[in-house]
């Protein structure tokens, strides 16, 4: 198998944990960790095992210069990020979660066309409107049965989420261009952790662990080691041998595979509001991120 079947198969894979992320984690939270508490588990544990890998890599020196931008890297990508969809997630459903995730690329675009003055198509402006018109109609009317039990804020706090994370991929490409991703990223979920700290430090606290299974230790433990750790290594792969919209194309794989995942295991279930408004998200993010060979 060559490095680009190799980074497809890495791409995927990513894929395919987040989506089975989004019913693993509905499972931990809030019944036996609240959502910051598990945060500070997750990134706390992130920390430890990116400063462990870095012992490994490449020795690269950060200029001071480029210290702000991995703070506000850390507080995008890692403490906002986290807090708002760990949050946004115990208040609603998986399927609903993960839809609302693929906005993130046509949030990109967005930030892209404000901050970095990039200049869109009518057609990419046209699917912004339709992605917008499903994100809102999923967070006004995705109602789901089981397991939500405040969906309007929490697919609100979950966009939010998405958001945040757009901005994030804004501010860290400097980074990449400028670093190898194991020197800046230990630093980056270490300001995050020292972020998420206040956050999450009572409800860390408040966790008994003498009442949590033996299944939701290895959950947690999936979150922190696969969903998180794992992930970015594996991100790092695709990234290096395929193209960054390339990339991009497998986030929407995410929503399948947690759709599968919830509704198989009983922990969701399908709606026609919830595939209208996947389908109108969905035709928005071809529309914003197909390529025209007539242009």
């Amino acid at each position: 198998m060559n490095k680009r079947n190799w980074a497809l198969v890495a791409a995927m894979l990513v894929s395919i944990i987040y989506g089975i992320t989004f019913t693993i984690a509905k499972d931990v939270m809030p019944k036996y960790v609240e959502p910051f508490g598990f945060i500070l588990l997750r990134v706390g544990g992130s920390v430890f095992l990116f400063w462990l890998v870095s012992f490994f890599g490449p020795k690269e020196k950060i200029a001071l210069v480029d210290f702000p931008r991995i703070v506000a890297a850390a507080f995008f990508g890692v403490a906002f990020n986290m807090l708002t969809f760990f949050k946004g997630l115990s208040y609603t459903s998986p399927i609903m979660g993960a839809v609302l995730m693929v906005t993130t690329p046509m949030i990109v675009l967005i930030l892209s066309a404000i901050i970095m003055k990039e200049r869109m198509k009518k057609r990419k402006i046209f699917g912004i409107v339709l992605g917008l018109a499903g994100t809102i109609s999923l967070i006004l009317y995705g109602k789901s049965l089981i397991n939500a039990p405040n969906e309007m804020l929490g697919n609100l706090l979950v966009f939010v989420n998405a958001v945040s994370y757009g901005f994030y991929l804004i501010i860290v490409k400097k980074l990449m261009d400028k670093y190898n991703a194991f020197t800046f990223v230990k630093w980056i979920y270490t300001f995050g952790f020292l972020m998420v700290l206040p956050f999450g430090w009572g409800e860390f606290n408040a966790i008994n662990w003498a009442i949590i299974p033996t299944d939701i230790y290895w959950k947690i433990g999936f979150v922190v080691v696969f969903s998180t750790f794992l992930t970015y290594l594996l991100n790092l792969v695709s990234m290096r041998e395929l193209k960054p919209t390339t990339v991009a194309v497998f986030i929407y794989l995410q929503p399948l595979f947690a759709t599968v995942f919830a509704i198989s295991l009983g922990k969701d279930d399908l709606s026609w509001i919830k595939i209208g408004s996947a389908i109108l998200i969905f035709t928005g993010v071809y529309l914003v991120t197909q390529k025209k060979s007539t242009q």
